[in-house]
């Protein structure tokens, strides 16, 4: 059995989240949002872009866009979750897929959580929180 070793490759004062969101409007939401909680931003407009830098990056979190042009969150996760440098990567799935059985697709693809679109800064900051402590919260 392989396991992980997850280790940040640079030494940020806050945990750092890797947004992949090919959508312009939400991924300034969310890095406006992750600045206000404290924590470090890596933005990726593509699943590509995405992969390189959970790989370069190592972030405590990554949140996944599921519809993209490149190729879908459901691919990139896959990837990732087959990569021994981010396979131990918390992975959240930020979607307006919302029904039963997408739902159920997402955590049987490898998603640790999901966080349906629209939602309130507090359900960002209550997923986020569940998976990383940020210490630079006072």
């Amino acid at each position: 059995m392989q396991t992980c070793k997850q280790t940040n490759l640079y030494e940020y004062p806050q945990p750092t989240i890797l947004v992949v969101e090919d959508d312009e409007d939400n991924q300034v939401y969310l890095a406006y949002a992750l600045d206000m909680l404290h924590y470090h931003c890596l933005l990726a407009r593509d699943g590509m872009t995405g992969l390189d830098l959970a790989k370069n990056y190592l972030p405590d979190l990554i949140l996944l866009d599921i519809k993209m042009p490149d190729f879908s969150g459901f691919e990139l996760i896959k990837m990732l979750k087959h990569n021994l440098l981010t396979c131990d990567i918390p992975i959240i799935a930020v979607t307006a897929l919302v029904r039963e059985q997408e739902i159920k697709l997402i955590f049987d693809t490898g998603f640790d959580g999901y966080l349906a679109k629209p939602y309130f800064l507090e359900d960002l900051e209550k997923i986020i929180s569940s998976y990383i402590l940020n210490p630079s919260i006072s």
